[in-house]
């Protein structure tokens, strides 16, 4: 699999990947951004939480679970200094359905 990031201006950059789909990256504005799409650490959060959602809703659904809505919350903490790393990224899942 292969993503490629191009940089627009300054720092918005426009992801895109295999699936023929893109999402707009862009800094905050003190930095040079312009609010045109989510942080990159975000978008990191995202991916985790899009990533096992996946994998959560394949498993009840081959266990046979008639899930009628699901919502993962990330939750993380960052370190104060640069690099602002994630210290701690916790996934609550709100998992509902018939039986």
């Amino acid at each position: 699999m292969n993503v490629e990031i191009k940089q627009i201006e300054g720092v918005t950059w426009m992801a895109s990947g295999p699936s023929g789909h893109g999402i707009v990256i862009d800094g905050a504005a003190k930095i040079g951004g312009r609010n045109l799409g989510m942080r990159p650490m975000e978008l990191v959060l995202a991916g985790l939480g899009g990533c096992t959602a996946m994998d959560v809703i394949s498993t009840l659904k081959k266990q046979r679970q008639d899930v009628t809505d699901c919502k993962i919350e990330v939750v993380a903490e960052r370190a104060e200094s640069i690099p602002a790393v994630f210290t701690k990224i916790n996934l609550h899942y709100h998992v509902y359905g018939r039986a």
